[in-house]
């Protein structure tokens, strides 16, 4: 008696829906999202756009994040979380000192300039007063690590007689973030007006050994 059982059909088994993987599908948004926002700013993103980049639909989203609004706040959460995540694989408590805040500058300048996006998002965020920002306790607790751990290096570094004491550690973050940040966010305003190209690798190199130089200046004792 011959083989009567059914041959499967490819087709059918392609439509077969496949297995839900829902922080997958959330990650997948939030990578659009980035792209989006830091593209066409808050007010111009697309939600029908965000969908479209990733193949799902505009419902989906909303189930996920519940408003545009919503999603722009948590792109800015993955963004910051993201970088303070590195941060913290750097183990700059094992390095010397002066060595860690090399390694510190040295990390935030190489992040700054391989991660445009998250320089344009918090430009954006800027323009919006930071009021979005202010809604997430996230951002603010992620933010108190880094600035504890430079604490910390300065007081190694002061107990060792290599750093001067009373540098104020916030203010160390800012002068690390705002050069770093300023060569990115102003790179073509700055290039077009000096006639210089900050995306070389020749003023990139300098740069980044300036910065490094002028923070490990401003701690030494």
């Amino acid at each position: 008696m011959p083989d009567t059982k059914p041959v499967a059909d490819p087709a059918a088994r392609l439509r077969q829906p496949r297995k839900n993987n829902p922080e997958k599908t959330r990650q997948d948004i939030l990578l659009a999202a980035i792209r989006e926002f830091a593209e066409q700013g808050l007010s111009g993103a697309r939600v029908d756009a965000i969908a479209e980049r990733t193949s799902t639909s505009k419902r989906m989203i909303y189930y996920y994040f519940g408003s545009k609004e919503q999603l722009y706040l948590a792109v800015l959460e993955k963004l910051y979380g993201d970088i303070r995540a590195t941060e913290a694989t750097l183990r700059l408590d094992e390095l010397e000192p002066e060595a860690a805040i090399r390694r510190l500058v040295e990390f935030t300048f190489d992040h700054h300039a391989a991660n445009v996006d998250f320089i344009r998002l918090v430009s954006i965020e800027n323009i919006h007063h930071g009021e979005h920002i202010a809604r997430s306790p996230s951002i603010r607790s992620l933010s108190k690590s880094i600035v504890s751990q430079i604490a910390t290096i300065l007081a190694r570094g002061a107990d060792a007689g290599v750093f001067r004491a009373g540098i104020d550690p916030l203010d160390l973050h800012l002068l690390i973030s705002s050069f770093c940040f300023f060569r990115v966010s102003n790179r073509y305003t700055f290039s077009t007006i000096h006639q210089i190209d900050l995306g070389g690798a020749e003023a990139r190199a300098r740069h980044r050994e300036m910065i490094c130089e002028a923070v490990i200046r401003h701690v030494r004792a």
